[in-house]
């Protein structure tokens, strides 16, 4: 009987730890999308009851584009600054240029979404435990890469 991969030995589990790295960092980065998800319907319908307060604290934002300003700027929390800077130096220093830009859309995902996260005082006490979170699963799909955060 043929096996699927062809693969037998420490072939085969290193093909299957890269799998099962892969889709761990798939579901996390599915899982903070949707948290942003149910924060950004949260932040509407407060905008919209307020508009007048709302409105001076958003227009800064629309002067840069999000990407920018989430990139230029630090968190503000200490976990989340931390874990940040040294995944980016791991995906820039020992991923590979071929698998770098999936590395670099996730971390400027989580830059993006933790810096709204940050801005919104009922959201930043949770932060930390998120980046906690991120950083313990990061340590371990990134063993592949050597990385340690």
């Amino acid at each position: 009987m043929r096996t699927l991969f062809h693969l037998t030995g420490p072939k085969a589990l290193n093909v299957m730890k890269n799998y099962r790295t892969n889709i761990l960092l798939m579901v996390f980065v599915v899982s903070a999308l949707l948290l942003i998800a149910c924060t950004k319907s949260g932040d509407t319908n407060r905008e919209s009851a307020a508009p007048s307060t709302a409105a001076p604290a958003s227009s800064p934002a629309h002067t840069t584009s999000p990407t920018t300003t989430a990139a230029a700027t630090e968190i503000g929390v200490p976990e989340c600054d931390a874990f940040l800077k040294a995944y980016e130096a791991c995906v820039h220093d020992k991923v590979p240029a071929a698998a770098r830009p999936t590395f670099e859309t996730g971390l400027a995902n989580w830059k993006k979404s933790w810096h709204d996260l940050a801005a919104n005082p009922q959201t930043k006490g949770t932060l930390a435990a998120a980046c906690k979170t991120a950083r313990d699963n990061a340590n371990t799909s990134m063993k592949a890469y050597k990385c340690t955060f």
